[in-house]
């Protein structure tokens, strides 16, 4: 039974109720702190432009209709207040090599169609802005689809229209290796000082049909080249600033950023520990380095006729010698403050990487239901209301707009 706190004081002893009531006006200013976050959550546009739930339903199939263990989910999603989250359609350099991005793209894409036709009262697919408002209505939780890495496309420029028909309205011209597209920040091989021949006719192509670029994973020459061939604005759709983390070229420098913004682009900071932690990002880049020289050794030994290295078993013990490390929220929110200081308010958002990094995240923002422990961060750092609801959402909306609106237009480079 939950009794009115004047009626349990009443009933205690004075020295308590004197200690209770003070208490209880300590707490008072942060439950109203914790409450107008979660208001404005609830009320904003929360749009996350980078969650892998799709990748997590191919290794294990859960109803994201319902509450699951998994990050994203539409309890969660509810609960946080998030309203539109990319889903990521994503593909790794072993599928591009052995073939088979094509069709594991199109399983990721077919399995977010299903999701939305399996729960039409809670989801729809998104592949406009305009069409946000109406689709949000009944509590819908909305699921664009951007493509990570540009394996799936082959070396057929004619698949970029296919993939936006089926629902893809960015790319991420690569991942962890370089590919027929671009060179990749992780990859040590950069056959193309930048962007491919084939690369820039896919951009092209992206900007004809109004297609998001995204130069999140890419090399610093891809990005810059690919911010400055683009006719429309790009956006990184999951990347941290650099400053933070020096010599970690997967996370944004300062004058690409600048780049970005200057052309009406977006910079959307991830929640993973290894973007925004300086030793597990230094830890990340140290196993991409050894991890390709394995990989090296691996195909000297089938040269020579060799055995190869077992790459699972040296992958376990990696993860065994590096623990995950503990990441306040405040490095995200450290993150966020450095971007509206270095670009202003207008060309920062968020991209957490939910369900795409291992559960290495700050405690304080496990799953889309934690939405609200941002907010508040923000509140206290200072940031207006308005503010906020930009890097929420409204700032991606506006560059998406805008790339939409610019659909038809070609680069003349």
């Amino acid at each position: 039974v939950l009794y009115p706190l004047d009626v349990l004081l009443a009933h205690w002893p004075t020295g308590r109720r004197i200690a209770v009531s003070a208490a209880f006006c300590l707490c008072t200013p942060a439950l109203h702190a914790q409450d107008a976050a979660h208001r404005l959550a609830q009320e904003a546009l929360i749009f996350d432009t980078h969650i892998d739930a799709p990748g997590m339903l191919t290794e294990g199939w859960r109803d994201l209709a319902l509450q699951t263990d998994r990050e994203f989910d539409y309890p969660k999603a509810r609960a946080g207040g998030l309203d539109v989250a990319f889903m990521s359609i994503y593909t790794s350099p072993t599928e591009d090599a052995a073939g088979t991005a094509y069709d594991m793209a199109n399983r990721q894409i077919d399995s977010v169609l299903a999701l939305a036709a399996r729960a039409p009262d809670k989801f729809a697919v998104l592949t406009s802005p305009g069409d946000a408002e109406r689709l949000l209505a009944g509590n819908r939780i909305l699921l664009p689809m951007g493509m990570e890495n540009a394996a799936p496309l082959g070396d057929n420029l004619a698949n970029v229209a296919f993939f936006f028909e089926r629902g893809i309205r960015y790319i991420t011209l690569a991942h962890s290796a370089s590919n027929r597209v671009s060179d990749s920040s992780y990859s040590a091989e950069r056959p193309w000082g930048g962007l491919s021949p084939f690369g820039r006719e896919v951009i092209g192509e992206m900007n004809r049909l109004g297609m998001m670029v995204d130069v999140s994973h890419l090399s610093d020459a891809a990005a810059a080249q690919a911010i400055e061939l683009s006719a429309v604005p790009v956006i990184a759709s999951h990347s941290a600033f650099r400053h933070f983390t020096p010599g970690f070229e997967r996370n944004i420098s300062d004058d690409l950023a600048k780049s970005l913004a200057a052309r009406g682009g977006v910079v959307q900071i991830p929640f993973g520990t290894a973007f925004v932690n300086p030793q597990a990002a230094a830890t990340m880049q140290a196993k991409f380095t050894e991890r390709a020289a394995l990989h090296a050794r691996n195909e000297k030994a089938k040269a020579d006729g060799r055995p190869l290295e077992d790459v699972d078993a040296w992958n376990t013990a990696w993860d065994k010698a590096h623990p995950p490390l503990d990441t306040p929220i405040t490095a995200v929110l450290d993150q966020l403050d450095y971007g509206v200081k270095l670009l202003g308010i207008d060309h920062v958002g968020i991209g957490s990487d939910f369900d795409g990094v291992g559960g290495e995240l700050p405690a304080e923002l496990r799953t889309v239901a934690d939405f609200p422990k941002l907010v508040a961060g923000l509140r206290q750092r200072g940031y207006r209301d308005a503010d906020i609801r930009k890097i929420l959402g409204g700032n991606l909306m506006r560059a998406w707009t805008a790339i939409e609106a610019g659909a038809g237009k070609r680069h003349s480079r």
